[in-house]
């Protein structure tokens, strides 16, 4: 298993929940949100995602139009 990069992933992290622990660890943090039927910020641009409703209904309704 490789090293995660999580100097990498932070520069593109989006998640404005500042007291995160799982920045930079996307594998945490997919296991995470994952865990409670939902979708890490990195998934929703950024003006959905401060309203913090990661919910795959919500992701549906973002991407819908998009295929």
């Amino acid at each position: 298993m490789t090293e995660c990069r999580a100097d990498k992933n932070l520069a593109r992290c989006n998640c404005s929940y500042e007291p995160c622990s799982r920045k930079g660890l996307c594998c945490e943090c997919l296991h995470y949100h994952w865990s409670r039927r939902e979708l890490p910020a990195c998934f929703f641009p950024e003006a959905v995602e401060r309203s913090y409703d990661r919910s795959l209904k919500r992701f549906l309704a973002v991407h819908k139009d998009k295929a």
